[in-house]
């Protein structure tokens, strides 16, 4: 594979790159790239042992691989620097390569498309990757969208918050119920049995406060369309046909996927071990957010140019 020389500015930016890193702790350091550099030149000058490639571009991709350089694929879409760098450091998180409290070092064309010029230090404690509408409006689901929503920030908060002080893992099953319901049985005697219509809406604060401490038992909620929990605690008994999952999801996500491929349902997943919050749709993960307190903050950082060699 041929690559790209590594240019004399973008050297400079690694090497501030990496006195950033080293002041700081930085526990990676990300650079995203349109440029198929050796990436294990790349690396020398950052002198980080963890060093990240963020890109869209395939070449890139191969050419990081073939240094031994871990990789995030992006999206192909039209996206923002900041999106970019938001979407690569969720999927850093998800993929183990770096924990949510940690700090982090960016690299990426902040002004000029054509150059790396800029370097961020970030906190990821102070990350939080917000679903927005948008997102949420681009799946193609007959579940209403502000339910969804609803169920969504609930998730979120099971999974930031846990109970009593634990982590926590749930599963919510939005839609299609009486499919859902068949494919399943119940795990537990339900909790929300006898209850009219009206007192089992998640509308309710009350109601919503009880899932909460419900998401503790086995087994998953279902929800109807209209917002009303049908059952807690049923263990789902979709067959996992046909399905591709990343490595490291558990049973959880593997029952999540099943129902959503065998179903209209919308399935949304709280993981114990880490609070990530993704929500299935046939057979597959949409989206993913991160269970972390505060929005993105952008650090800047006045550095001195290195002296000339």
């Amino acid at each position: 594979m041929t690559r790209d020389p590594v240019p004399a500015t973008l050297v400079r930016v690694l090497q501030a790159a990496r006195v950033l890193a080293k002041e700081n702790e930085a526990a990676a350091v990300l650079i995203l790239s349109e440029a198929a550099y050796d990436f294990s030149l790349v690396q020398k000058e950052v002198g980080h042992p963890n060093l990240i490639v963020a890109s869209h571009i395939p070449d890139v991709q191969e050419a990081a691989k073939q240094d031994e350089i871990e990789v995030i694929a992006l999206s192909q879409e039209p996206q923002t620097r900041h999106m970019q760098v938001s979407q690569a450091l969720l999927d850093a998180i998800a993929d183990d390569l770096v924990q949510t409290g940690a700090r982090v070092v960016a690299v990426y064309s902040g002004f000029d498309r054509e150059a790396i010029d800029t370097v961020s230090l970030i906190n990821l404690s102070e990350h939080l990757a917000k679903l927005t509408t948008r997102d949420l409006q681009r799946l193609e689901t007959q579940v209403p969208l502000p339910l969804l929503r609803r169920v969504v920030d609930l998730a979120v908060e099971v999974g930031r918050e846990g109970r009593e002080g634990k982590k926590v893992g749930t599963m919510f099953v939005v839609g299609h119920h009486r499919k859902v319901l068949e494919l399943s049985h119940e795990g537990v005697h339900d909790p929300f049995r006898g209850y009219s219509r009206k007192e089992r809406m998640v509308s309710s604060s009350r109601v919503r406060e009880s899932v909460k401490e419900l998401a503790q038992i086995d087994g998953a909620f279902i929800i109807s369309n209209d917002g009303c929990v049908m059952a807690a605690g049923r263990i789902l008994d979709a067959p996992p046909a046909e399905l591709t999952l990343s490595k490291g999801l558990g049973a959880r996500h593997w029952a999540a996927a099943s129902i959503s491929k065998a179903t209209n349902a919308v399935c949304v997943t709280v993981s114990e071990s880490t609070g990530t919050v993704r929500i299935f749709q046939n057979g597959v993960v949409v989206l993913r957010i991160e269970p972390m307190l505060q929005a993105m903050k952008w650090h800047d950082v006045d550095t001195e140019p290195p002296a000339e060699a």
